[in-house]
């Protein structure tokens, strides 16, 4: 809600965008729109009481092939006694306390990136670089005006190994975290594009004109607050290769959105869906830069910035499709409930998910 006699956090806003929409201090962006009357319309979609994993194993891909800033998932035992488990396995009993105690304990840490398997992206996740207070310098911005350096806080930079990480402050999106998005819950009506029936697991770019095509062949109506689910092959692709990426082939496969389509930018704000989910790693496919005489300046996402930054639309992405796509082609249906709640994490950028779909 808006603040009476506050000012405006914002000057001016970025061309396309909806800063102020749903309040002056929002923090869920279209996510709004997935209220009470949202979820009565997903549960209405379950007919059979049949569910799907929508979620990748959370140790895939694999490696660090697909994408060198985000490292794989890694478990250790828990520290025990004040020294690691480790070096004497993995379980424990507590008869080492009271040999009566018949209690077998096996407890394990979690170090990975939030966004390195199947995942979300929090509005904090892109920003950038806008002059919003109209003195025609700018700033880094988030959505909603929300500040670089105040608001949203980069870690310090340290090139050493970190031996002991509590000892130094991490990054925190103290406004715009992952855990607006879960204290809000994600539950409400799912729609399937299933972009891979109709272009089978080529990249392709694809703009207003191809969508529009594929929804009006599958009949598929997107009604505002939807949670619209791009289903391309990429994700199966990728589990088949058992986490060995082959990264040539994997960028030969599966499409995505064109983020430089404004007609396709424009029909994703008009329909007001809530937000966007894709089995690939961006839900757009990441374009050559276009070469022109004098550069430009310009979003190397222009679709992320595009949602996340100007109009407050989460992004899903290397969600597990297939199974689901194919269920939902076979029963000539496109909507099912969807659940898909991320870590409440304070003052993360991201997070894993673990969706589930019920038809």
């Amino acid at each position: 809600m808006n603040t009476p006699g506050r000012q405006r956090r914002w000057k001016q806003s970025p061309p396309g965008s909806h800063w102020g929409e749903f309040g002056d201090d929002d923090q869920l962006g279209r996510m709004n729109l997935v209220d009470k009357a949202k979820l009565m319309q997903g549960l209405a979609e379950v007919h059979e009481g049949r569910t799907f994993c929508l979620s990748l194993p959370l140790d895939h891909p694999g490696g660090a092939a697909l994408n060198p800033r985000r490292l794989p998932a890694q478990r250790f035992a828990t520290l025990r006694d004040g020294a690691s488990a480790g070096a004497q396995g993995f379980c424990w009993s507590y008869s080492s306390e009271d040999e009566t105690l018949t209690d077998v304990v096996c407890d394990d840490v979690l170090l990975m990136n939030t966004q390195y398997s199947t995942q979300w992206d929090s509005l904090a996740h892109m920003g950038s670089r806008f002059d919003a207070d109209g003195d025609g310098v700018a700033e880094v911005v988030f959505y909603n005006g929300y500040r670089g350096g105040s608001d949203v806080r980069a870690a310090p930079q340290n090139p050493e190994p970190i031996a002991d990480w509590a000892r130094f402050p991490g990054p925190s999106a103290d406004r715009l975290g992952i855990e607006n998005l879960a204290e809000h819950g994600v539950q409400g009506r799912g729609v399937m594009v299933d972009l891979e029936r109709h272009i089978g697991r080529c990249r392709e770019a694809v703009g207003y004109e191809r969508l529009m095509r594929v929804l009006d062949a599958d009949r598929v109506e997107i009604e505002p607050g939807d949670m619209v689910c791009l289903h391309t092959g990429f994700a199966d692709t990728l589990l088949a290769m058992k986490r060995q990426p082959d990264v040539k082939l994997l960028h030969q496969t599966g499409s995505g959105l064109d983020g430089r389509d404004g007609r396709l930018l424009n029909w994703i704000v008009d329909t007001r869906l809530s937000c966007l989910i894709a089995d690939n790693p961006a839900v757009e496919l990441v374009l050559p830069r276009l070469t022109t005489p004098a550069p430009l300046r310009r979003p190397k996402l222009p679709l992320h910035e595009h949602c996340l930054f100007k109009n407050g639309i989460h992004l899903g992405e290397l969600w597990l499709l297939t199974p689901l796509a194919l269920w939902l082609r076979e029963h000539q249906r496109s909507r099912f409930l969807l659940t898909a709640p991320p870590l409440r994490l304070p003052g993360a950028a991201g997070s894993p998910a673990t969706p589930i779909a019920t038809v």
